[in-house]
């Protein structure tokens, strides 16, 4: 079992779209038989996501799925990451765990 980790940061002012393109990433791994969350940090450091999205994966195939079929039904993945990108500070830090 993995644990892949999308760690966001963005500005105050666009916390909210933020929080609803992440939530239509959410869906779409539901939609694949995929457990995912949604993680709003109370505290971070210096330079720590605002936001984080992490998702369960039985394998790690199920990666590049979920990357090409993130969004809204119907919608291109491409132009869900193109909407999100135009409110990111900095590319998402990605993190693929192992889950002992």
């Amino acid at each position: 079992m993995y644990l892949a980790r999308f760690c966001y940061d963005v500005l105050p002012v666009d916390r909210q779209r933020a929080v609803e393109l992440i939530r239509q990433e959410m869906e779409a791994a539901g939609r694949n038989g995929l457990k995912a969350r949604l993680l709003v940090p109370l505290t971070r450091g210096q330079g720590g996501a605002a936001l984080q999205f992490e998702v369960e994966l039985a394998s790690l195939d199920q990666f590049e799925t979920l990357r090409h079929q993130g969004g809204s039904p119907g919608e291109d993945a491409g132009d869900w990451m193109r909407a999100f990108s135009e409110i990111l500070l900095s590319p998402p830090a990605v993190e693929i765990l192992r889950i002992a």
